[in-house]
């Protein structure tokens, strides 16, 4: 599954490195009828695109665009390994944010992580989070319903998740992985329309994020096992999204 855990401001979790013996997020193998049943599924529905239609099990999160928040304009943009490599690799070094992302090492161990889902079916892409043109945290939006986490609650169709890093020190424990946090969780339900709940599993040791998430408008739902973590299972309602 996704990574285990963000920085000390927020993380949603990252997955273990692939090949750990962990359950990783492209490891749950869909049956061929299944995936194009999802794919007929998302098509049908989806607005017309101007890409290539990279993401459609996501609603195409290169497309969501901006939102406005109190820290500035905020985007979402599709990791490229070949620009944005050296960058995420660096945050994944920072020991705050290896103790959770657990990715540590030369860039090929980052490249492993992005490519594996670069290279998939796009039930997780992953990003650049970009404020006021300033790229400062990264984004794994993923289909929970579809990775091996919907083993261990229950997920419903369409239900989206979260992972963040939030990049510079300077930017950690002062509100600012809450504002993203929010922002991307309004963003992923205005541009997913069957998507009922906003899903993250930050590792339940991490309380700076955990707490991030509840100031995101999300609720504490339960404590999971996972196979690399005792996660708190958080969840930002649609329902609720006004109210909280």
């Amino acid at each position: 599954m996704p990574p285990t855990d963000a920085s000390t401001d927020t993380g949603a979790g990252p997955a273990p490195q692939l090949g750990g013996g962990a359950e990783d997020t492209l490891d749950l193998q869909l049956p061929e009828e299944l995936f194009a049943l999802f794919r007929e599924d998302e098509l049908a529905f989806a607005p017309q695109r101007t890409d290539d239609g990279a993401g459609h099990l996501l609603d195409t999160p290169a497309c969501w665009g901006p939102a406005t928040t109190p820290l500035g304009l905020f985007q979402l943009v599709p990791v490229r390994i070949e620009r944005d490599l050296a960058l995420i690799s660096r945050w994944m070094n920072d020991p705050a944010v290896a103790a959770f992302w657990e990715l540590a090492g030369p860039e090929s161990v980052t490249a492993g992580h992005l490519r594996a889902q670069l290279d998939g079916d796009g039930r997780s892409v992953p990003c650049l989070g970009v404020l006021s043109g300033t790229p400062m945290s990264y984004f794994e939006i993923y289909r929970a319903d579809l990775d091996p986490l919907a083993r261990h609650y229950p997920a419903r169709p369409h239900d989206t998740g979260i992972h963040l890093l939030i990049g510079g020190v300077a930017d950690r424990g002062r509100g600012v992985g809450s504002t993203l946090l929010r922002a991307v969780a309004e963003l992923a339900l205005d541009n997913r329309p069957r998507c009922a709940r906003v899903i993250a599993e930050p590792d339940l040791r991490n309380t700076p994020s955990v707490s991030a998430f509840l100031s995101a408008g999300f609720r504490f739902s339960a404590e999971v096992d996972l196979p690399d973590k005792r996660a708190a299972l958080m969840v930002r309602d649609r329902a609720l999204r006004n109210l909280l």
